[in-house]
């Protein structure tokens, strides 16, 4: 695979094909969630080799695109404040997993719910350019790349796959697999890659994996906010979880969603007003 301006893709450098792949479909639509997955494509890289003179030469290369994207950007708070950043990628990253799920539990099995699927997971490991994931991110990936798996194969072998949480078995899902069976992921173009678009997110309850706080799936009604009564001692920790909910719900609404703004803003008032989620 050679991306847009960068020389063909090494061997080495394999476990990073479907992430740069992700970051070039999501290059006009998504520049800053491509800029992160091109960096944690240069990352993963420089682990792996870069001493050959043909991955020295790629990752020379892809800098070069990542330096200008970041100019081009300019001062986009979610390029120069790795907070941001980190809540704009597992927004996207979230409202993808809830697409791909809520057209599983629908029973609507197709090649572009299990790419989201599979790219959902993508963007979690890209996540780790930030940090450490949390737990619940780390079920959440495990989720959504066997789920992509589970389903493509279950299609592949004739068979009806089974909707929701069910017990996780040994799969393996390739994207670049071409099947002959319609609905099946293949190798696609990327007028036909789209996966998730902004404001496809289902608006029925997510159940079944728990859901992150933060994470923009629909609430059942508005959180309610108690009074307060004396005074609330807030930790260092309960600041900074109030901190990224308020930055979740300016994520929200690049999205223009509402409704999960809201949700994250109430949530941040309740924390500060109660000491408690």
């Amino acid at each position: 695979m050679a991306a847009s301006g960068l020389p063909p893709l090494p061997p080495q450098f394999k476990a990073v094909q479907h992430v740069l792949r992700t970051a070039q479909e999501l290059e006009k639509r998504e520049p800053v969630v491509s800029y992160y997955c091109r960096l944690y494509a240069m990352q993963t890289g420089m682990k792996i080799d870069s001493k050959t003179p043909e991955c020295r030469k790629f990752l020379c290369k892809l800098m070069d695109q990542l330096e200008a994207m970041k100019k081009q950007l300019g001062d986009n708070e979610a390029i120069t404040q790795e907070v941001v950043g980190c809540a704009h990628v597992e927004n996207y990253a979230l409202k993808m997993f809830l697409y791909a799920d809520n057209e599983d539990r629908a029973g609507r099995f197709h090649k572009n719910m299990i790419k989201s699927f599979y790219t959902a997971s993508l963007l979690i490991d890209v996540l780790t350019v930030f940090g450490e994931l949390t737990d619940e991110n780390v079920q959440h990936r495990k989720y959504a790349r066997w789920k992509a798996a589970y389903i493509h194969n279950c299609l592949k072998n004739g068979e009806t796959p089974q909707s929701g949480p069910i017990g996780m078995e040994g799969e393996y899902y390739d994207e670049n697999e071409e099947v002959g069976s319609p609905g099946l992921p293949g190798q696609e173009s990327q007028a036909s890659s789209s996966t998730y678009e902004p404001g496809s997110a289902p608006t029925s309850n997510y159940t079944g994996i728990h859901i992150p706080p933060g994470a923009h799936a629909p609430a059942n009604t508005p959180a309610e906010v108690p009074h307060t009564t004396g005074e609330i001692r807030l930790t260092p920790e309960d600041f900074a979880r109030a901190q990224k909910y308020c930055k979740y719900a300016g994520s929200a609404l690049q999205y223009e969603d509402v409704s999960a703004a809201v949700q994250n803003l109430q949530k941040a008032l309740k924390l500060l007003t109660t000491g408690r989620e």
